[in-house]
C-alpha cells in the first residue's frame, strides 16, 4: 500500500521528506510519497455560478438589497481553483498545483491527510477539498502530529488513522459550515455598505462574526469613556506608621460619611483621633503560577510593546518552522505528560537563554494545573530546538527576541515555587469599623520568573495592599477618591471580552484583529496595544448598534453551533439557517442606523469623479470611454491619443496611497469587474515580452534608433551610439537591450556600458537606464 501524503505547505513537505528519508520511499515498512499542497486551493465561485436556472443566476448576480438574504438551500457550494492577485497586480491560480495533486495520486493506495490540526478543523477542510476536486474514490487517511519535528512526524506516520467519507468526518463538518457560513455573511458587508452609501458614504463597511464583534466590543468601550464623568468624593480613613490603610466598608443605601464636598469630610474627622493597632489574623496562603499562554494572551502582551498583531502572526509561525516555539493555533491551555518530560530537560537550557535564575526552577515535579492529557498540539511554549541566544532570532522577525522571551518565562513559571504571602487583617483599636487586609510576601516564587496574571492585565488590578506588615499606630486623614474610569480599549482589555466569552480562538483572534487594523478599510487602529476606531469603524459601529452580528451571546452560541455540527448534534443546515435569520434581522437594523450617521459621524467627504476620457478605439473601431488616471498618473493628451491607436506607452508616477515611485509599461484594454466590462489602461509585465516583441524606445539620451539600430539591438547586438547627456555634453557608449529592474519594477529598456578603467562618473544627466517612450 502506498499512501500519498498531502503537506500542507512547502516548508511542511520538507520536514516531512526530513523524517522520513525523503519525498517519496518507504519509512516502517510502507512505500509513500509526499506532495505539497498550499494552503487552501480551492474557493467558492461567485454566487450567480452556484444556482440553477437564468431567474435565479440574475437575482444572485446583482448582489443588492432586495434579493438579500439569499437562500442556502438554492446553492451548490461549487468551487474553483483559487485565483490570487500579487502586489503587482499579477494574478495566478493553483489549478496547476491541483493538477499535481491529481497526477501524484496516480497508482497510490490512499491518500493521508497530514496537514495541521487545527481547532477549527481548517486542516482538515484543506485537505479534503482537494480530494473532493481531484475526484478521489481510494481510501482517505489521517496523520497527525503535535508539531513537525522528525520524532512527532514518524510517530504520527506509525500511528495513521482511517477516515470515514468526508460527510461522516466531524472535522471537516465543523470546518465546512463554518466556511458556508463565513460565505454567506459576505452579504452584511454588502448590505452594510450599501447601507453607508446611501447616506452618501463612499466607504466598505465589512461585517463577520468575529470582525463585528471586536468593533462593536471597542466602540461601545470607547462610548463608556467619553460618557465619563468624574465624581470627587471624600472620607475619612486611617493611616499607620507602616502606610496601610484602614477604611469603612461603605453601602452607599445605608451609610453617610463619604461626602461630595472636602469640608464635609474633614468636619467629620474631628471625630476622631489618633489610635493603636490592633492585629486580628494571620493567613498563610500560597498562588500557583498562572496558566500557560495562548497566541491571543501573547499577542496582546507584545502589542503594548508596540508589535502589530500581523507582524507577531508571521513572526511566530518562521518560529515554528524553525521547532522554535511550538504550534501557534492551540486552543489548549496545558500540556501533556509526554510534552512535559520531552521537555523536563531543557529548562535549565531555555533559563540560560532567557536570563531567568535557574535557581528558581525547582518545582520538577508535575503540576496537574499546567499538566494534564486529552489536549492536540498543547499550549505554546518554547520548541525543541533551544537557540543559543535571543540575539540569533532576529532573523525571524522584529518581535522574535520578546516572543521567545515571554513564552519561555511564562512557561518556566510553572517550574517555580508557588508565590507564599500572610494575609492580615486588623483594626484600629479605638473605632474598629476601620479595617485593612494586607498581603506580606514571604517568597515570590513563580513571581520572581514570569506572572501571567499580571502581565495580561488590562490595567491595575485593586487587590490586597502588599505591606511589610501592621503597624503599631495610625491616625486619621481626609481621603479623596473619584468613581472609577473605564479603562480605554487595549489589545489587552479586547482579549479578555473575548475570552469572557469564548469567542473565537487565541490564533484567530489575533489574526482578525491583524485584518481589521490593517489596510484601507481598516475598521480599529492599533497604537502600541491601544485601540480606536477609524472613521469607517465609527460608521460600522453606528451600524452595529442593535445587531445580531455584533452581539458577542450571539457570536458565542454561533461557535458553539458550528462545534455542534461537527459532533453531529446540529444539522449543517440548521447552521447556515441561523445566517439567514442574523441577515434578515441585521439587514433592517443596517438601514435604520444609517439615518443617524450625519447625526453622528459627520458629513461624509464628498466624492471626486475621475476624468472621463472619450474616443474611437482605432484597432476595433470601437467607442471607448476610460479613466484619465491609472495610478495617480494622469494621461497626457499625447499619451490618449496613442491609447486610442492601441499603442504601447511608458509612464512614470507615484503611488497615491504609498507614495513609492513607479515606472511601467501598458496599454488600453477591456478588462472585468465583477461581472462587468470596461475600458482602462493595463500594465503589462516584462516578463510577457522578448526582445523581438517588447516595446522600443526610438530615442535615447539624444541620440535616435535607426532602423538597423533597433534590429541589431533586437538581435541581441551591442552597438556603440554617440549621445548627448542633459548637461548638453557629448558622450560615446556602448549600449544593449534587455530587461532590468529599477525601482522594483522591471522592464525591457536601453542599458548603457562604458569601457572598464579608472573609476570615472558618467556623464553628468544621464539616466542610464531609464529610455524615453
Amino acid at each position: 500500500m502506498t499512501y500519498l501524503l498531502l503537506a500542507e505547505k512547502p516548508s511542511a513537505a520538507k520536514n516531512f521528506a526530513k523524517a522520513f528519508g525523503g519525498m517519496s520511499g518507504t519509512f516502517n515498512g510502507k512505500p509513500y510519497k509526499v506532495q505539497t499542497l498550499y494552503g487552501h486551493m480551492l474557493e467558492f465561485v461567485e454566487p450567480h455560478e452556484m444556482v440553477n436556472g437564468d431567474d435565479a443566476k440574475e437575482r444572485f448576480r446583482q448582489w443588492t438589497p432586495e434579493t438579500m438574504p439569499w437562500d442556502p438551500s438554492e446553492l451548490t457550494w461549487k468551487k474553483q481553483a483559487q485565483v490570487t492577485t500579487d502586489a503587482k497586480g499579477k494574478k495566478s491560480s493553483k489549478a496547476k498545483a491541483i493538477a499535481d495533486v491529481a497526477a501524484a495520486a496516480k497508482g497510490v493506495s490512499a491518500i493521508v491527510i497530514a496537514t495541521d490540526k487545527d481547532p477549527s478543523g481548517e486542516g482538515q477542510l484543506i485537505g479534503w477539498e482537494v480530494i473532493q476536486a481531484i475526484r478521489w474514490k481510494g481510501p482517505v487517511k489521517r496523520l497527525y502530529f503535535i508539531d513537525e519535528s522528525e520524532k512527532e512526524l514518524q510517530k504520527g506516520f506509525t500511528n495513521i488513522q482511517d477516515l470515514p467519507s468526508y460527510n461522516q468526518d466531524g472535522e471537516y463538518v465543523k470546518a465546512d459550515v463554518r466556511s458556508r457560513w463565513d460565505y454567506l455573511s459576505l452579504q452584511l458587508t454588502r448590505l452594510s455598505t450599501h447601507a453607508a452609501r446611501t447616506q452618501g458614504y463612499h466607504v466598505v463597511v465589512r461585517q463577520g462574526r468575529l470582525k463585528s464583534v471586536m468593533t462593536k466590543l471597542v466602540a461601545d468601550q470607547i462610548a463608556l469613556v467619553q460618557a465619563y464623568k468624574k465624581k470627587p468624593f471624600y472620607e475619612v480613613k486611617y493611616r499607620d506608621n507602616n502606610e496601610n490603610v484602614f477604611s469603612r466598608t461603605f453601602d452607599e443605601d445605608r451609610d453617610q460619611f463619604r461626602f461630595e464636598k472636602k469640608a464635609d469630610a474633614e468636619a467629620d474627622a474631628k471625630k476622631y483621633g489618633p489610635s493603636k493597632v490592633v492585629q486580628d489574623s494571620v493567613t498563610r496562603k500560597e498562588t500557583p503560577p498562572g496558566k500557560l499562554l495562548d497566541l491571543g494572551g501573547l499577542a496582546s502582551i507584545l502589542g503594548a510593546q508596540g508589535f502589530k498583531p500581523k507582524e507577531v502572526l508571521a513572526t511566530y509561525q518562521k518560529m515554528y518552522e524553525a521547532k522554535i516555539v511550538s504550534y501557534p493555533r492551540t486552543e489548549d491551555k496545558f500540556i501533556s505528560t509526554e510534552q512535559f518530560k520531552e521537555m523536563l530537560p531543557l529548562v535549565s537550557k531555555i533559563a540560560a537563554v532567557v536570563g531567568a535564575d535557574a535557581k528558581l526552577l525547582t518545582h520538577r515535579s508535575i503540576r496537574k494545573t499546567h499538566v494534564k492529557d486529552g489536549g492536540a498540539h498543547g499550549a505554546n511554549r518554547p520548541g525543541l530546538t533551544v537557540p543559543k541566544s535571543l540575539a540569533d532570532l532576529k532573523a525571524f522577525g522584529p518581535s522574535a527576541m520578546v516572543i521567545y522571551e515571554t513564552l519561555a518565562k511564562n512557561f518556566l513559571a510553572m517550574f517555580g515555587e508557588n508565590y507564599i504571602y500572610d494575609s492580615i487583617k486588623g483594626h484600629i483599636e479605638k473605632y474598629p469599623e476601620f479595617t485593612a487586609t494586607i498581603s506580606v510576601p514571604v517568597s515570590l516564587g513563580f513571581k520572581a520568573i514570569f506572572d501571567a496574571d499580571k502581565e495580561t492585565a488590562d490595567d491595575e488590578q485593586i487587590g490586597d495592599q502588599l505591606s511589610k506588615g501592621l503597624g503599631q499606630s495610625a491616625d486619621r486623614f481626609v481621603f479623596e477618591g473619584v468613581n472609577k474610569k473605564p479603562p480605554h480599549p487595549t489589545h489587552k482589555w479586547l482579549e479578555k471580552q473575548l475570552s469572557r466569552y469564548e469567542v473565537g480562538t487565541g490564533a484567530t483572534r489575533v489574526s482578525t484583529l491583524s485584518e481589521v487594523t490593517t489596510g484601507k478599510t481598516a475598521l480599529l487602529t492599533d497604537t502600541r496595544g491601544k485601540l480606536d476606531l477609524t472613521t469607517i469603524g465609527q460608521i460600522a459601529a453606528v451600524m452595529l448598534d442593535g445587531s445580531m452580528i455584533g452581539d458577542p451571546a450571539i457570536t458565542e452560541k454561533l461557535f458553539n453551533a458550528m462545534k455542534a455540527a461537527g459532533q453531529f448534534k446540529m444539522k449543517p443546515e440548521a447552521v447556515l439557517h441561523s445566517a439567514t435569520q442574523v441577515i434578515t434581522h441585521d439587514k433592517e437594523v443596517f438601514y435604520r442606523n444609517a439615518h443617524r450617521l450625519h447625526s453622528e459621524i459627520g458629513a461624509p467627504d464628498p466624492i471626486v469623479q475621475k476624468e472621463k476620457v472619450e474616443g474611437v478605439y482605432v484597432p476595433m473601431g470601437e467607442k471607448v470611454i476610460f479613466n484619465r488616471e491609472w495610478n495617480g498618473y494622469v494621461f497626457s493628451d499625447l499619451e490618449v491619443q496613442k491609447l486610442l491607436r492601441g499603442e504601447i506607452i511608458t509612464i512614470e508616477g507615484k503611488h497615491p496611497t504609498s507614495g513609492k515611485p513607479y515606472r511601467t509599461e501598458g496599454k488600453l484594454g477591456q478588462d472585468k469587474y465583477k461581472g462587468n466590462k470596461f475600458w482602462g489602461f493595463k500594465r503589462i509585465e516584462a516578463e510577457a515580452y522578448t526582445a523581438q516583441t517588447a516595446p522600443f524606445p526610438l530615442e535615447w539620451s539624444g541620440y535616435t534608433f535607426k532602423a538597423d539600430d533597433q534590429l541589431r539591438l533586437r538581435a541581441g547586438e551591442k552597438i556603440k551610439i554617440k549621445a548627448i547627456s542633459k548637461a548638453k555634453k557629448p558622450f560615446e557608449a556602448e549600449v544593449t537591450f534587455g530587461v532590468e529592474t529599477f525601482k522594483g519594477v522591471t522592464s525591457w529598456k536601453i542599458k548603457p556600458h562604458f569601457k572598464e578603467g579608472p573609476k570615472i562618473a558618467a556623464p553628468k544627466g544621464i539616466q542610464k537606464s531609464r529610455p524615453k517612450s
